[in-house]
């Protein structure tokens, strides 16, 4: 299961940096043919894109290593951290360079090129985006049914990267294409290049925010998100399934790479075991958490009789 769950993300990378790659060197050729400045800022973001997709492997790459002793928690952060590299990317590459372009053209139109190859490319570059956008869809949405939550919700509250990353990207690549086309078009119909030029410094504002929102949700999973609390019920629901435990007094979540959580709890063991006895009964409990996907490292001690227990909800 984890091979898999790690091979989708893969693939869904692999789809948009290939996508990418084709779209990119599609509007170069089309932006300069065509003169267009909404076409220049798309090559911009698709090359910007593409870049980011490069970051997004190493990042799966470097989180799925194994743990060692330089690296307890193991390297799941290295995920955020190349996430981030992604994210100003996007923003120094794709939308500094958009808006830069536009405001040039403002100043300094370019004569109109020829319209029907930008059309082609657009459309062309819409499908191929789609396919990726599809793709990451469908990896956020299995990733949601799982915690119970909503797509849209998951892409914002999941802590893998990545897909975050790749959906994000290609949800504002699409939207990227309609504001190019609609720029393109006035352009034609009006002979301003100044709907040409505003379409460009459009696709750059929505570039530097979507980056700006990437690099702040890898910000807050690399200081210490605090997982929510489906999460923190799911978890809470798996102690408590297991017969020797009878009740939680403390529990800490604390994310330490893309689906991977480090687990402190304090319980309450059923019965009066001796001593040994209850050892070895914490000992399979932690086991058995680090057999599941999501755990990286689990550490039960026993609770106090005096200390309250906590309320989960669903639980």
């Amino acid at each position: 299961m984890k091979r898999e769950k790690s091979w989708s993300a893969s693939l869904t990378v692999l789809i948009a940096f290939a996508a990418n790659v084709l779209v990119a060197a599609a509007k170069t050729v089309a932006a300069l043919i065509s003169g267009s400045a909404s076409m220049t800022a798309e090559a911009a973001h698709s090359w910007a894109d593409t870049g980011n997709q490069v970051f997004l492997l190493i990042a799966e790459r470097k989180a799925a290593r194994k743990r060692d002793k330089a690296h307890p928690m193991g390297y799941g952060r290295e995920a955020y951290v190349w996430s981030m590299i992604a994210a100003f990317g996007l923003f120094t590459a794709g939308a500094v360079v958009s808006v830069m372009h536009g405001i040039q053209q403002l100043i300094t139109p370019e004569p109109p090129g020829d319209y029907a190859i930008a059309y082609v490319v657009l459309t062309v570059a819409f499908v191929l985006e789609g396919v990726s956008f599809i793709q990451a869809f469908r990896q956020n949405r299995k990733a949601a049914r799982e915690l119970d939550r909503n797509t849209l919700e998951q892409v914002l509250k999941g802590s893998d990267p990545t897909l975050r990353a790749v959906f994000a990207e290609d949800g504002a690549a699409l939207i990227g294409l309609l504001i190019a086309f609609a720029g393109i078009f006035l352009h034609q119909v009006t002979g301003s290049s100044v709907p040409d030029a505003v379409g460009s410094i459009l696709v750059g504002i929505l570039l530097a925010a979507v980056a700006v929102v990437l690099i702040e949700r890898n910000r807050r999973f690399l200081v210490g998100q605090a997982v929510t609390g489906d999460i923190e019920a799911t978890m809470a629901r798996r102690l408590l399934e297991h017969r020797e435990i009878e009740r939680i007094t403390y529990l800490h979540l604390e994310y330490v790479g893309p689906r991977k959580l480090y687990v402190v709890a304090a319980v309450d063991i059923q019965g009066d075991l001796r001593e040994h006895d209850v050892a070895v009964a914490l000992r399979r409990v932690e086991r058995e958490l680090e057999d599941h996907e999501t755990v990286e490292e689990a550490v039960l001690t026993l609770a106090t009789a005096d200390e309250p227990s906590l309320d989960f909800p669903a639980v």
